[in-house]
């Protein structure tokens, strides 16, 4: 099943990224493939001030924090090839610029969406191009083995199927696929006057949430998986449906790049608010199960 060459996770010694780095060994070696500790240090003076015995201190720290990373992935998922990574600068950055070839990139965050506007957990997903997975549990949360994934019928929806669809095999749970088709501020002219007929707009939506999931139903045919039309926004659709989730999978339709604001609405507030662990996709066929 792999697609790239390992499995990013970032590491810095806190709860959160204990966490992430649990996730992210257990994922590598459901996938066969290496795990990458990543640890990113920063001088915490500015640019202009040099002391090399003091850079080397904080760079030492760094290199501890890495190994204790490898050691408990190690514990972990003793059979997976363990790979450290120590780099300089801000994490997000430092994620995004050596995330090349990585299958997933993955982070942690705190429990329960409590998630700050500033946080790698917001700005990564925005800016990396590879599946961001943010991890908010040690394990799954419900217990229920379920996947959420938005479908809304765009490149990304559809390299969300694809990643749900393939983390639902590895683990063995089911897929819920959920499209919220009330969203008339992203119509097209040809489908607005569908908001006037409810019977209409139902059955449109159907068929193309439909025709949406089939491919990926047809590729994984062990996996149990539900369309679920709802006549709601897709913010509200996915934020009712991730509360009995374990992972919910969502498309994001910005572009990526450096502003935060490449990360779209629907996928800034899955990650503010649901409980649960959240893997965003970046449209243009990051992940597209090919």
């Amino acid at each position: 099943m792999a697609h790239g060459s390992h499995v990013l996770v970032g590491y810095d010694a806190t709860r959160e990224s204990e966490q992430a780095l649990r996730w992210a060994a257990e994922e590598a070696r459901l996938r066969g493939l290496p795990l990458r500790v990543c640890h990113a240090w920063r001088w915490p003076y500015p640019v202009g001030y040099v002391d090399r015995e003091c850079m080397a201190r904080v760079r030492r720290i760094g290199e501890h924090i890495l190994d204790r990373g490898v050691a408990l992935a190690n514990d972990v998922a003793p059979t997976v090839c363990t790979q450290k990574q120590l780099v300089d600068g801000p994490a997000d950055a430092a994620l995004t610029h050596h995330a090349h070839g990585a299958e997933l990139i993955v982070v942690g965050s705190r429990e329960g969406g409590d998630v700050s506007a500033g946080s790698i957990a917001l700005r990564l997903p925005g800016r990396a191009r590879r599946p961001v997975v943010v991890v908010r549990a040690a394990g799954t949360r419900s217990g229920a083995g379920e996947v959420v994934v938005g479908v809304d019928g765009s490149a990304a929806g559809d390299a969300a199927l694809a990643l749900a669809f393939e983390e639902a095999e590895l683990h063995g749970w089911r897929v819920r696929a959920v499209y919220g088709c009330w969203e008339p501020a992203a119509a097209r002219d040809c489908d607005l006057g569908l908001f006037n007929d409810r019977e209409k707009l139902r059955r449109i939506c159907r068929e193309r949430l439909d025709r949406a999931v089939a491919p990926w139903r047809a590729r994984h045919p062990l996996v149990e998986a539900e369309a679920a039309l709802v006549v709601e926004p897709p913010r509200q659709a996915l934020l009712a449906a991730a509360e009995t989730a374990d992972l919910v999978v969502v498309g994001n339709r910005g572009s990526g790049g450096p502003e935060p604001s490449a990360l779209g609405t629907t996928s800034t507030a899955l990650l503010l608010q649901v409980p649960c662990t959240v893997a965003v996709v970046q449209a243009g066929g990051c992940f597209t199960g090919d």
